[in-house]
């Protein structure tokens, strides 16, 4: 068996460019930081993307921009609407090379403007501040791992897609198409830059992840005078948000979330219209559907109640990513790599999802936390490790060139799916 733990020649020249070029690496994650890209702040994602792309066009590549798809939302009148975001980065480089890699990351985070914006340097070594760690380092480490790469002499061996996406943060839904295109496009393995975890450990098995918006409808009545004329869709609503969560414990990792209950008014006014939010969570296709059946169920019972009606939206648009001998056999090459760099790495299961879901349903197998050590993501106390960027951007040059070398032989790992 290969021993993926031993340094070669080239393996040390990139070793050596990348910690000359750490703090380089976090002062430009600080610089993207402070401009706002919040999901919905569609202006600050677009004020965003030229300074991507630039950046990606010092890759030896075609960098273009990709509108996305449309991305439907059901409003607070219970209409389903589509909404237009940012383009989608798009890189090819080398398609034709005997090894494929797809790559990926999203630009967007979860902070809207004037929520969370202040940079600050924590000490030991740590910094903190929107985005840092989710995922703008993550990017960074995956820009510079690559330009190290191509700085080598194994460039030829190896091409790649890069998918980088304004929407990750709220469900990919405009960039999922091109996921998938980059993932089948002829890709061996794929790489996401989603941070690792606090530990530095790297995630095994995701679940999927769904989302419903239920919209239910009833009849206005006034409350004092015609009560019995009405017909509350809150009532229905509520009654529908406690059978679904009672779905949780019925089946192992089943997970479901009522986010929110919007609808109804004056007190004096039979609420005619209700819409149930919900998210669920489940760790194979079996589960999910078994997941989509319970709630479709409950929402007919709802609807079957006299003066209701309804529809709904949504369903799992993340499916599962389990465990299988391919994502083991990558995890393996992955941990042995990562003994080179004197780093003891472990895989997780999470119940958390992103794009490397997508990757693996498109028949990829992939590990999807190569980006940088930190913690607290979606929150204020959101921080940095300074020292990982060199760590982490190594790992992944490594990987690069273990793939392009032969140590990790791409093709058997993916027949294994």
């Amino acid at each position: 068996m290969t021993d993926l733990s031993t340094l070669t020649p080239e393996d040390d020249a990139a070793l050596t460019r990348l910690r000359a070029e750490n703090d380089a690496m976090l002062a430009r994650t600080i610089e993207w930081a402070r401009i706002n890209t919040g999901s919905h702040n569609i202006e600050g994602l677009k004020a965003f993307f030229p300074m991507l792309k630039a950046a990606f066009e010092e890759l030896d590549a075609e960098v273009r921009a990709e509108p996305g798809d449309p991305i439907p939302l059901v409003g607070d009148d219970g209409v389903e609407v589509s909404i237009e975001t940012s383009p989608v980065l798009r890189v090819t480089a080398r398609p034709k090379a005997p090894v494929q890699v797809v790559l990926s990351g999203h630009y967007d985070t979860v902070f809207p403007p004037g929520t969370f914006e202040e940079i600050r340097e924590l000490g030991d070594g740590r910094w903190n501040g929107p985005g840092l760690c989710d995922m703008k380092g993550g990017l960074v480490v995956m820009l510079e791992a690559l330009k190290t790469f191509e700085a080598g002499p194994m460039k030829d061996r190896l091409g790649y897609q890069i998918v980088v996406t304004p929407d990750e943060e709220i469900g990919n839904f405009a960039s999922s198409r091109a996921l998938t295109e980059a993932a089948q496009s002829g890709a061996h393995i794929g790489m996401t830059y989603e941070p690792c975890l606090e530990t530095g450990d790297l995630a095994g098995g995701r679940k999927g992840s769904s989302i419903f918006d239920i919209v239910l409808r009833g009849k206005s009545a006034h409350a004092g005078r015609a009560k019995e004329e009405g017909r509350s869709a809150l009532h229905a609503a509520a009654e529908l948000v406690v059978g679904l969560e009672e779905l949780n414990g019925q089946r192992e990792g089943v997970t479901v979330n009522v986010g929110s209950i919007d609808g109804g008014g004056a007190v004096n006014i039979v609420p005619d219209l209700a819409i149930v939010r919900l998210g669920a969570r489940a760790p194979d296709a079996e589960a999910a559907e078994w997941c989509t059946k319970a709630v479709t169920a409950l929402y007919e019972k709802a609807i079957a109640r006299d003066g209701i009606s309804g529809e709904m939206h949504g369903g799992f648009y993340r499916p599962p990513k389990p465990r299988n001998d391919a994502q083991q056999a990558l995890f393996d090459a992955v941990r042995d790599t990562g003994r080179a760099l004197g780093l003891e790495l472990g895989f997780v299961d999470t119940g958390g999802v992103c794009e490397g879901n997508n990757i693996f349903a498109a028949g990829v197998p992939n590990v999807d936390t190569l980006g940088i050590r930190g913690g607290r993501i979606h929150s204020h106390e959101e921080f940095i490790m300074a020292e990982s960027f060199a760590e982490r951007a190594g790992l992944s040059a490594l990987l690069l060139n273990r793939l392009a070398d032969g140590r990790i032989d791409a093709a058997a790992i993916k027949a294994m799916m």
